[in-house]
Formats: structure tokens, C-alpha cells, sequence
């Protein structure tokens, strides 16, 4: 799982539903759900005071002025009061908003859905998935036999002291044992565990460091079950402290050994920003590693035959995108690897690599771009993505098309897909904006489509409708974005509505359940998605259009999608709200700054907002190869035009703001949003809020636990109410 890229589905269904669904803890906070931090000062009714030094920077001879540098600096004291002071601020701010206590109690409402199953897995006869029951903190690792078996409990990590997320698992070629990765307090930091499925057993090895956060955990198994290959970082004490996020290698580790003598097998001093993701044929003879320097870099992949060493496949010329747990390009199928590539076809061409790695292909390039591939038996499964639309349709071994899925034609996003070569049988996985979570078992005999698993909804969807609109943006591109509200509710010109985008890494903004979003659309408000670029919704192509340079095109598209809305009359810019997360964080800083009379509010979660000082952060340096490096003069320019600290403007009226951060975020530095706070409250001459939430036992979101996610939810739904005036009465 890769660094900014697990917050691009970050909307309120994401937050409130489907995986991670729960109810919030009755703490102190009616908004939040729970305690926004332990203060004895009774908070001021305006912003507290910010230092402003005289810090300036020289880059190739433009001067930049940094007057919150002190504010990178969480351990001063100084720094910690302002964060105190801050957080009692914005509680204080909240807490008088009218009918914050009942959105936020209808949010935990519908996020009571009932249990969740995700990410399944197929192997050795054995189907293994996470399952999350609300108001459960953290989801359980399940094994049951495949199809028809009892579903076992193999690791509650509810059940241990400061419960730990599940990072990830990797069964075993034959089922017999699951490596499993567990981290604490949101700082990602993965330990590999591995227990035996038989007798739930849990083995001694430990394998502390192995990825999470700056780069992502992977981990393959021998054929013989009795080793396994994974990534590890550098172990503290063999490099300076300041390294030891990087420089991340392959280690082979023997079962019943210590993970302190496992030996280097692949990797050492290809790059300071190397990503690896690793994939095991079903039999575990071959394995592949899909290597990467930083992220949205191009893999080159390599192969491993046995024992053998790994020789170099397919060099980053072929393009090939598949390192991402968000779009599995790539999958064994017998003795062949199937990837998709993306050299001159920038919606995807898909290439099937033998044991030698000679290269043919065997889907070529068509209308919708290629998203995801997954063996079957007789062929392959290939999911495809055009605009907010998926489909999955089926191939036989040569590239023959067979037939497509018959899942719905539109409104929803392909998940998880559970195959394998020896099986015409596959479970398909997906969800939409009115379906929960479903299981669908899939027969590559003839066709068929049987839903096998459901999760309940804890209201009642069937009033919810969907529209389509395509804005243009400034260069005239076409930018599709999906319009959600209830039946009944027109148009009428000042519809309280939010605009959510993420735009980033080639990730699709893909039709994701609703979840406690109907708390938004009961009281007659709106809320859209833009498929701007960036993601991955019509291919590489329109990722590489919003990336780098070109990263310009995606505020274009958003501040298009937005007006839009307007021209349309779903809102105006007095009741329209934007919402984003990460990478999307970085779209609601650029949004704002770029166009501050557009917006009524703003809530944006985790977000960079100084592009000229992020590379400062270990994971900023993964994340050049998608946004640029000040350290090159054309770089520069491009980044200075659009990060938004240095383009918060003086005497400005800027709409309402609530930033949420989290203190042991290793993606996205804290202090990025503490710098970004400070400059808006300085500027800002509306009298409309700007909240700074920094949540004390978090982090970037990737693990956080179920009433963490609710009470950030229950936060931006009440901040939204509030400030876009959605009414207090269901709409009837």
C-alpha cells in the first residue's frame, strides 16, 4: 500500500462506510465523536496568535519569505502550546454550531451497517479476508474453506493492547501459514507476523521495519512454504537516524531464524526511493517484483524462477503501472505473468510475460483503459475504467474475448477480485453510490452471476439518484462529474453542495457506497465527484495530463467542475463546499488560494500545502516523481506557481476552512497544515472560520480505527452544515 495514494478515495463514503463503518465514541465532543485533546484553558473566540518570523529563502534567485518555519518543529514547546491552543480553538468553534450534536449522532447511525468483509484472497483451497463488524475498532483476519466452509478468526487484533491495524496479509502457496503485517497509532510502521491457519497458532518470526508509510510492505513466499521474501527498511543502528525511511531492499527470511541475520536478496543501492511490489504464482515457482523509484514512477519488472536470482524483464520504457494496491495491474496466471503496459497506449495494452520474460501481447489497446487483471481459469478477468464507469470482461488464454461480467452497467467501482487459474470460478468484489459492499461469484463457464455476500445497509438508499454532467476545462477537456441527491431535490440555484476531488498517482475516483452521506442528502444537499485528471479514470494518459508540469490541469478541472455545479444550478458559489484528502489536500489548498470567491467552505484532510519545503519530509522525497523537485530550476517554477502557502494572499476574504491533521502522520508532515492554518487565519479578512483539528493519536488515516474515521466524518459533516447552511429538517 502506497504512501499518498490510500487517501484518494477519501469522501464521506470512504470515511463513514463500507470497510471501515463504525459508531463514534461518546466522548466530550458532540462534533467529533470523541475528545479533540486534554485542555484546561478555556479556548479564545478567535484565532490564538501566531508568531511570524523573518525567514527567507533564496531559489535560483526568487526569494521566498517563510515566516511559520517554527512551526515545522513539533517537540519546542512553543509549537506544542500553539497546537493545544489550536485544537481548544477550534472545539470551542464547533461545539457552538447549531445542530452539530444531530448530524453527527445520524453519522454514527448510518454507519452502523452490518458486518464488512474486504480484500478476499484465494489459496490452497482456502479463502482468507478481513472482516469488521461495527462498532468494531479494527477488522480480523478470517479463513474458511473455499466455497463452502465455516469462517474461522485467525488474528483479533481488537484483542490486543493498543489494538493494532492489519497492514496486510500473504497466505502461503498452499494455505498452510499467513504472514500478516500489524502497526500502531497511525505511524504505519509494519511488523510482519505469521501464524499457522490449522491451529491458529502464532510462530515465534517477527519481522519488524518491513515497510509502511514512506514505502509500501510486500512480501512473497517460497514454493516450499518455509521462507518468504519481503521489503525491509534499514534496521535503526546500521544507518543514520535520517535514512532509515529509505533505501528499502529485499530480504529473505527462513522460518524459525532471526530476522536480524535475514540476507540481503535483491535491491541494495538501486535507489534511495525504491518501492517494491511483489506477486507469487499460484504454486509459488515464480515470482515477480515490480520496482519503482518513488511514486508515480513507471516499474520495471523483474523475475524470479525457484531460487533462482532476479533477472530484469521489462525495463520502465514498457510503462508499466502496476505497482499500486489500488490498481492491480498485474497477476500470475500459470507460469506467465500477465502486466498491463502503457508505452504508446496510454489507456493500457496487456502483455503476457513467460518464465524467460519474453514479452507478447495479448489484449491491445481500446476504448476504456485498462484498470486491473486476475487469472481465471482457461484465461484471465481484465477490469476497465472510462470515466466513472467499470466493467470486467472475460479473455480466454489467448486474448479472445469471451463475454463481460454482467454487473451493473453504471454507478459503481470494481474491487477486489478473488481467482485463481486452477478455477473457472472467480469472486468479484464491488460496491456502488446506493449498493454496500458485495461479494459476486463469478463462473468463467458460462457466465453467471451469483451474489454471495452482502453487507446491509443501516438505511434505507432507494431515494438516491445520480446525474451527469461534463464541465470543460480551461483547455477545453472534458471532465465528467457525477451529481448525488434524493429524489425530489432539484436544482433551484443554492443547493448547500460539496464538490470532492482527488487528482493524483493515476488513482480513480471510482462510485463508492454512500455510507453516512445520506445524512448530507436527507436534509436536501448535494454532493458531486469530479473524475478530474490525475487519476486514472480514462488511463495513463489523462494521470500523466495531471501530474509534474501539467499539474496545473487538475485545479483547472476541479474549479470547471465546480462551476459546472453552478451553471447547472445545483448551488452557487455562497453554499458550495469542497471537499479532499492527501494528495486531494494539496487540490483544496491550490482550489482556495486560486479561487477563494468560489468557495462558501472548505474541509481538507492530511494535505500538502507547502510544495516548497515537502521533499524536507522522508516520503516528499518518494513523491518527486509525481510533483517535481525545487531543486531543479523548471521544477521550481511550477511549484511555486500553485503551492498554496506561498499563494495565501493578504486582506483576502477566504471561505470557511477546517484542516484535520494527524501528529504520527509519516506521508503528509503535520506541520504542513499547522504552516498552512497560521497563513490563512493571518490573511484571511471574511469572517468565516479557519479550524485547525490536529487529532493527537493519529495518522495519515491508513490505519486509523473506526471511531477515529466516524469522528473526522461527524467533523466535516458538521462543519458543513453549518457553514453552507443546510437545513436542520429531512428533506421530504
Amino acid at each position: 500500500m502506497s504512501r499518498l495514494r490510500l487517501l484518494a478515495g477519501l469522501g464521506f463514503g470512504v470515511l463513514s462506510g463500507l470497510a471501515y463503518a463504525q459508531t463514534p465514541i461518546p466522548h466530550s465532543s458532540a462534533v467529533t465523536g470523541y475528545a479533540l485533546i486534554d485542555t484546561q484553558h478555556e479556548a479564545p473566540a478567535i484565532p490564538p496568535p501566531t508568531r511570524r518570523d523573518s525567514i527567507t529563502e533564496t531559489f535560483f534567485g526568487t526569494a521566498v519569505r517563510d515566516p511559520y518555519r517554527w512551526l515545522e518543529d513539533a517537540r519546542a514547546p512553543a509549537v506544542k502550546q500553539w497546537i493545544a491552543a489550536q485544537n481548544a480553538y477550534t472545539e470551542k468553534v464547533m461545539d457552538g454550531f447549531a445542530g452539530a450534536k444531530a448530524i453527527a449522532r445520524r453519522v454514527g447511525e448510518l454507519a452502523l451497517t452490518s458486518t464488512q468483509q474486504f480484500d478476499p484472497e484465494i489459496a490452497g483451497g482456502t479463502l482468507f479476508y478481513l472482516r469488521q463488524t461495527p462498532p468494531q475498532p479494527q477488522a480480523v483476519l478470517v479463513a474458511k474453506a473455499w466455497p463452502a466452509g465455516s469462517a474461522k478468526v485467525l488474528v483479533d487484533p481488537n484483542a490486543v493492547a493498543d489494538t493494532p491495524a492489519i497492514t496486510g496479509y500473504w497466505p502461503s502457496p498452499d494455505g498452510k501459514y499467513v504472514a500478516y503485517g500489524t502497526a500502531e497509532g497511525g505511524n504505519e510502521e509494519t511488523t510482519i507476523h505469521f501464524i499457522e491457519v490449522a491451529t491458529g497458532k502464532l510462530l515465534a518470526d517477527a519481522l519488524p521495519h518491513a515497510g509502511g508509510g514512506t514505502t509500501p510492505q510486500a512480501l512473497v513466499w517460497d514454493a516450499d512454504g518455509k521462507g518468504v521474501t519481503y521489503v525491509r527498511l534499514p534496521l535503526p543502528g546500521s544507518v543514520p537516524d535520517a535514512d532509515l525511511q529509505f533505501n528499502a531492499a529485499l530480504y529473505h527470511h527462513a522460518l524459525g531464524t532471526a530476522a536480524n541475520a535475514d540476507p540481503l536478496e535483491f535491491g541494495k543501492g538501486l535507489s534511495k526511493v525504491a518501492e517494491y511490489t511483489l506477486l507469487g504464482s499460484a504454486d509459488g515457482r515464480h515470482a515477480a517484483a515490480l520496482l519503482h523509484y518513488g511514486d508515480g514512477a513507471p516499474d520495471a519488472v523483474y523475475l524470479r524462477r525457484g531460487n533462482g536470482g532476479w533477472k530484469l524483464a521489462l525495463g520502465t520504457d514498457a510503462n508499466v503501472r502496476a505497482a499500486s494496491s489500488v490498481n492491480q495491474g498485474a497477476a500470475w496466471a500459470g507460469d506467465r505473468l500477465l502486466v498491463i503496459a502503457y508505452q504508446n497506449a496510454p489507456r493500457g495494452k496487456l502483455l503476457a510475460l513467460d518464465a524467460d520474460g519474453k514479452s507478447t501481447e495479448l489484449v491491445k489497446q481500446g476504448a476504456w483503459a485498462m484498470h486491473s487483471v486476475a487469472p481465471i481459469q482457461g484465461g484471465f478477468l481484465l477490469v476497465e475504467v472510462r470515466g466513472p464507469d467499470w466493467r470486467v470482461r472475460q479473455y480466454s488464454g489467448t486474448g479472445k474475448f469471451v463475454r463481460g461480467a454482467p454487473l451493473p452497467a453504471s454507478g459503481i467501482g470494481v474491487g477486489a477480485i478473488a481467482s485463481s487459474a486452477a478455477s473457472s470460478r472467480a469472486l468479484i468484489s464491488y460496491s456502488g453510490w446506493t449498493i454496500p459492499s458485495r461479494w459476486a461469484e463469478y463462473d468463467g463457464g458460462n457466465g453467471a452471476l451469483k451474489t454471495v455476500f452482502e453487507v446491509k445497509p443501516a438505511a434505507d438508499y432507494s431515494r438516491v439518484v445520480t446525474y451527469r454532467l461534463d464541465a470543460t476545462s480551461k483547455d477545453g477537456t472534458k471532465v465528467p462529474v457525477t451529481v448525488i441527491a434524493l429524489k425530489g431535490v432539484t436544482p433551484n440555484g443554492a443547493r448547500p453542495a460539496i464538490l470532492y476531488g482527488y487528482g493524483g498517482y493515476g488513482i480513480t475516483s471510482a462510485p463508492r457506497f454512500l455510507g453516512s452521506t445520506l445524512a448530507w442528502l436527507e436534509r436536501g444537499g448535494v454532493y458531486a465527484v469530479a473524475n478530474i485528471r490525475g487519476g486514472g479514470e480514462f488511463g495513463e494518459g489523462w494521470h500523466a495530463d495531471g501530474m509534474l508540469g501539467k499539474k496545473q490541469n487538475v485545479f483547472d478541472d476541479f474549479h470547471a467542475a465546480a462551476q459546472a455545479l453552478v451553471a447547472q444550478h445545483w448551488t452557487d458559489p455562497a453554499h458550495l463546499g469542497i471537499l479532499g484528502g492527501s494528495n486531494g489536500g494539496l487540490l483544496m489548498g491550490a482550489a482556495l488560494t486560486q479561487h477563494p470567491s468560489a468557495y462558501r467552505a472548505v474541509v481538507s484532510l492530511v494535505g500538502i500545502y507547502d510544495m516548497l519545503r515537502s521533499e524536507l519530509w522522508p516520503n516528499g522525497q518518494y513523491n518527486i516523481s509525481e510533483y517535481g523537485t525545487v531543486t531543479q530550476q523548471p521544477d521550481f517554477e511550477w511549484l511555486r506557481a500553485y503551492s498554496p502557502l506561498q499563494n495565501v494572499k493578504p486582506h483576502t476574504p477566504y471561505p470557511a476552512v477546517l484542516l484535520i491533521t494527524g501528529v504520527n502522520d509519516p506521508r503528509v508532515a503535520p506541520w504542513q497544515s499547522r504552516k498552512f492554518a497560521a497563513a490563512l487565519q493571518a490573511a484571511t479578512t471574511s469572517k468565516h472560520p479557519v479550524l485547525l483539528l490536529t487529532r493527537m493519536h493519529e495518522g495519515h488515516g491508513v490505519t486509523a480505527s473506526f471511531s477515529q474515521r466516524v469522528g473526522n466524518m461527524a467533523a466535516a459533516m458538521a462543519f458543513f452544515a453549518q457553514e453552507l447552511g443546510l437545513p436542520a429538517e429531512t428533506a421530504k
